[in-house]
């Protein structure tokens, strides 16, 4: 067998290949453990893998690699249109193997694990943050039930977590009070590790050079400097910074039509 495409539909457990020669001949379709994928690679002629951009595909792409496969990377939105039949992991492996021959196509740049573990801080903060959210939200709730208010935003809380701590104040019952501090204690530890986070962040941002030279544009900090750097990555790979901002998401949806143009909103990327 020599194939010199191959398309890689990814799963948890069971992997599908498509293969096709230089003549576009079907050379394989086979189902793979995960635990045999490596092996099955590594016993092949180097050749142009294609799998959708999704969860894990990074670390597959750097894994095959290594191997000496050339490996791209696509979103999943422009590979749907090659699915000719009803959607099965044979059918997306054969769309994906399509997909990436095709001239026009634009390929997902592989992330290092540098890049991935970067943005895995960047997702844990986010969760932190939600959380502290969370928190700030139930204490003000459990408070208002005994009518104790503060105004709006997360730097009046300390308002509210004296009250709690405030043996002396008589308008919140001891048993709520108890569990009412369970609620404050959680939200300092999850302040102390955001902070944590920030710290992180802010001193790989001092060490990174190409963040040196964002953080020296107005509203650039750490925190949008690293999470630009480990998203971006090469940034070369845009052919101008209008094709950037659009990957990005900063510029409004089009559902032009007829030669009546409508713009919808913008939808900025998550990091």
């Amino acid at each position: 067998m020599s194939a010199a495409f191959i398309g890689l539909d990814l799963a948890k457990s069971v992997f599908q290949v498509h293969g096709i020669d230089v003549q576009g001949k079907v050379v394989v379709t086979k189902r793979l453990r995960r635990d045999a994928v490596l092996a099955f690679f590594a016993n092949l002629t180097p050749c142009v893998v294609g799998m959708e951009a999704c969860a894990g595909s990074h670390f597959w792409a750097r894994e095959l690699t290594r191997l000496g496969h050339t490996v791209r990377l696509m979103a999943p939105q422009y590979v749907k249109p090659y699915v000719k039949r009803q959607k099965n992991d044979r059918a997306d492996a054969e769309a994906i193997c399509e997909a990436m021959q095709r001239p026009s196509m634009r390929f997902v740049a592989v992330k290092t694990e540098e890049q991935q573990s970067t943005l895995a801080i960047h997702r844990v903060r986010e969760t932190l943050v939600a959380q502290k959210t969370q928190l700030i939200n139930a204490l003000r709730a459990h408070l208002a039930e005994f009518g104790i208010i503060a105004p709006e935003g997360a730097g009046k809380v300390a308002q509210l977590t004296a009250v709690v701590a405030d043996l002396e104040d008589t308008r919140v019952p001891a048993l709520a009070r108890s569990i009412l501090q369970s609620l404050v204690d959680q939200l300092r530890d999850t302040e102390r590790r955001v902070e944590d986070l920030d710290a992180r962040l802010a001193e790989q941002a001092k060490a990174d050079e190409a963040c040196q030279r964002l953080m020296t544009v107005p509203g650039i900090g750490p925190i949008t400097a690293t999470a630009l750097t480990a998203t971006v990555g090469d940034a070369t790979v845009f052919e101008s910074g209008r094709h950037l901002a659009a990957w990005l998401g900063l510029v409004p949806r089009q559902t032009s039509s007829g030669g009546k143009e409508r713009l919808g909103g913008t939808l900025v990327r998550k990091w």
